[in-house]
């Protein structure tokens, strides 16, 4: 078959991603040239083209130096086989892979006579795209590799097992070699062999897995989170640490800065400027090279008291049509510029990972956690948003700069609301009337709009873990919310509505914080649960957030009211970061971006860099702004960024589990207050009050008598004293095991026959009893 004749001379970024995908053998720089008929000087121009291409994040350069589009598979590269089921079928992911996805499992072809593969081997494999998936065709085995798993080292009798860290693992892995590791440490193994002996070789001893720190360690570990920074990203970070807030004037920034009009901040009083900075305000219409001085204002920042990182600052006057306000937000794009090492590092790891020991930052602490972080008494870049909001609380217009600002004060929630409060005073009492009082009437302006606008009201507890300074765990408690919280929401969702607005404005890219309303499917389920308490919910109605409101309003302070709240935020669509604009359900907003936290969200840095090209500001807007690549790759970079963001989500949340787990541990045999949670065929799930966790209930410990499970009502009834349990209900029972490795619990009713936390003899099967299990791979019961 003769292949389709190409276009000669210089190929666009979209010709060379075409060539890419269809060509059936692979294509280098040589390959590439060749198609397309380059020479000479082209040949040039077509290497710095990839190397751009590359350094966007369009492309990826295999072993041989051939390219593959980014997020796909080298059509011939190195796989390892991770997993082979019990038909015999391989499944293999690629060696090297460096993509933000997560890298595709591929369907291994194996040939007649090739000797069966097992987990751990790698080979040499051709492969191509088949409907969703991919195939692999081995071309030669390799050298032995690795599949690590992450598990606990424990013993029985002359035997040792590796247990594995998941709630849902049901198989422990008997130990071939455990190194120097013993009972009890946490620590890193190689799978290997196929079934029915598969086996766990010790090849990294992590630790004691009950220690506070390494809760995080196992979530790190078990999410394949990037948690150290590679020496030439360290060094970039010390680098442009080191710029100067004000570069030289190098003729460029003469463009329109303003986006919907809005207040002239005052220029008068204030510190001296620095060396080589001239104060100014810029005029509504024209931009310029030199930075908006904001050093004369009382902005204060007002974070947790933990905050690791100082992203956004707020300020705020009266005036005589309603408020002038300024949040200032770091200016991270002045400093992690396209294409840079920085930039690549900080698109691999999407966002900033926080655990209640550690934060794994997606910049450099360097940067992270002191030039970019908003900190008090020292002068910081920032990118500042200037809001004329009306005395209803509506934003009335908006510009945006780039400013150097000092902040007053860094405030925590709880100081910021007891000075509101006229509670015993931490924060300067001429602070509290200069900047507080006025960013409270203004607010009280924003609440109103909120209010009126009806977005969703979710009232889900989130859990806070406070440790000592040894990382022991102190306390377990849901986080307080105060109006100061509230506060600082809406003056950032005001700034992130204006940043969406006027890049569209500009007709500018935009990376949207996109949360469609939820699917009938949904609604469905929604309707069929609300009735279980009597609830009706109309599906032919037209659905806003103020339709769930009603719900909850409806539902009072019934012991249900939690598990209703739960059950709606499970009907809702999962957030998203894209190009297109879908509206912010949740939020009754018709446009939304992420702009206020730069320091641990990239999508928000490509929103200041969007805003930065569209408007001019400057100092350095040609090397700070977005590039027509990032522009063309926005729907790639929102796929990715928010993978890993539900990635960072579920590491926190089952972390805080694991925390909680080794909090109760303390308690086991003690009678609690608990909730039900869920209820299913083979018991009920509870969880701790105020504390959260879940823990299931095996409905063999409810009793000798039959209970009858309604899966229309989610009811487990008694056939004799017809007892019921049912989600919502409140309840008193007795904590049998919290394992703080895999974060689970255990419960029982008080009155039932205290159990030691073993699994039971009909659970513990004999090696290779049971048909479909591997022989030599011990079953452990749920827990």
């Amino acid at each position: 078959m003769r292949k389709p004749k190409r276009p000669q001379g210089m190929p666009s970024r979209e010709q060379i991603l075409d060539f890419i995908a269809t060509s059936d053998q692979p294509a280098g720089k040589r390959e590439i040239a060749r198609a397309f008929g380059l020479v000479g000087a082209d040949k040039i121009a077509l290497k710095a083209l990839l190397k751009d291409m590359a350094d966007e994040g369009l492309i990826d350069s295999a072993p041989g130096r051939a390219f593959h589009k980014m997020g796909g598979v080298p059509k011939v590269t190195v796989l390892r086989v991770v997993d082979v089921d019990e038909d015999g079928q391989a499944w293999a992911v690629p060696e090297r892979w460096e993509a933000d996805t997560a890298a595709p499992k591929l369907r291994v072809r194996e040939r007649k006579r090739q000797s069966a593969l097992g987990v751990g081997d790698r080979i040499l494999a051709r492969t191509e795209e088949a409907g969703k998936g991919w195939i692999a065709h081995p071309m030669k085995k390799l050298a032995r590799g690795e599949e690590l798993m992450l598990g606990v080292l424990h013993q029985e009798g002359e035997r040792w097992f590796l247990q594995g860290v998941e709630k849902r693992e049901r198989l422990d892995f008997p130990v071939s070699d455990r190194g120097e590791a013993q009972a009890g440490d946490l620590v890193l193994a190689e799978k290997a062999g196929r079934p029915p002996r598969i086996t766990a070789r010790v090849v990294e001893r992590l630790g004691d897995p009950f220690e506070a720190r390494s809760f995080s360690l196992i979530a790190i570990h078990r999410h394949g989170i990037p948690h150290a920074f590679k020496e030439e990203v360290l060094e970039e970070a010390a680098r442009v640490a080191k710029l100067p807030l004000n570069p030289p004037r190098n003729g460029e920034g003469d463009h329109a800065q303003h986006g919907g009009g809005g207040p002239e901040p005052r220029t008068a009083g204030g510190p001296p400027p620095p060396p080589g900075f001239a104060r100014r305000s810029p005029s509504p219409s024209r931009g310029g090279s030199e930075r908006e001085d904001l050093r004369h204002l009382p902005i204060v920042a007002i974070d947790p008291v933990d905050a690791r990182d100082h992203d956004d600052a707020v300020w705020a006057e009266a005036t005589d049509e309603g408020w002038n306000a300024i949040v200032a937000i770091a200016d991270v794009s002045f400093y992690v510029r396209p294409g840079s090492q920085l930039d690549r590092e900080a698109r691999r790891r999407g966002n900033s990972v926080y655990f209640p020991d550690r934060v794994v930052p997606m910049l450099p602490e360097t940067l992270s956690a002191d030039v970019c972080s908003l900190k008090q008494g020292v002068d910081r870049a920032a990118l500042a948003c200037h809001l004329t909001i009306g005395k209803d609380g509506q934003l009335k217009a908006w510009r945006f700069s780039r400013a150097v600002v000092r902040i007053a004060a860094n405030i925590a929630y709880e100081n910021a609301q007891a000075a509101i409060d006229g509670a015993e005073q931490t924060v300067d009492p001429d602070l509290v009337e200069r900047a507080l009082k006025p960013l409270w009437a203004c607010w009280a302006a924003l609440a109103k709009a909120r209010s009126k606008r009806e977005p969703l009201e979710l009232d889900l507890p989130e859990r806070r873990v406070v440790l000592d300074e040894m990382g022991r765990i102190m306390s377990v408690a849901p986080r307080e919310r105060l109006d100061a919280h509230r506060l600082i929401e809406d003056f950032m969702i005001a700034a992130n509505v204006a940043a969406a607005k006027a890049l569209e404005a500009k007709k500018a890219p935009v990376m949207y914080r996109d949360h469609e309303p939820p699917s009938r499917e949904k609604l469905v389920a929604l309707k069929d649960y609300l009735k279980t308490f009597d609830i009706e919910f109309a599906l032919g109605q037209v659905i806003r957030p103020a339709t769930f409101n009603r719900i909850i309003e409806r539902v009072g302070e019934a012991d249900f009211r939690p598990q209703v709240m739960e059950q709606i935020l499970r009907s809702q669509t999962q957030a998203y970061y894209g190009p297109d604009n879908k509206g912010h359900f949740g939020l009754a907003l018709g446009s939304y971006a992420h702009f206020t936290s730069p320091i641990r969200r990239y999508a928000d840095l490509i929103v200041h860099r969007s805003l930065v090209g569209a408007y001019g500001l400057g100092p350095a807007v040609k090397e700070t702004a977005l590039t027509p690549a990032e522009g063309e790759a926005m729907e790639l970079i929102g796929e990715s960024i928010s993978q890993l963001e539900r990635r960072a989500m579920e590491a926190e949340r089952e972390t805080i589990d694991r925390y909680v787990a080794a909090y109760l541990s303390e308690r086991v045999g003690e009678v609690l207050e608990t909730r039900i949670t869920g209820v299913q065929p083979f018991g009920f799930f509870a969880t701790v009050e105020g504390l959260g966790g879940d823990g299931l209930v095996p409905v063999s410990t409810l009793g000798a008598e039959y209970f009858r499970y309604d899966e229309k009502m989610q009811t487990l009834t008694g056939e004799d004293s017809e007892t019921a349990f049912a989600p919502g209900q409140r309840l008193k029972l007795r904590l049998a095991e919290a394992n703080p490795v895999t974060g689970s619990l255990r419960f029982e009713l008080p009155d039932a026959p205290a159990s030691r936390g073993e699994p039971r003899r009909r659970d513990r099967e004999r090696p290779g009893k049971r048909r479909g299990r591997p022989a030599n791979i011990r079953h452990r019961s749920r827990r």
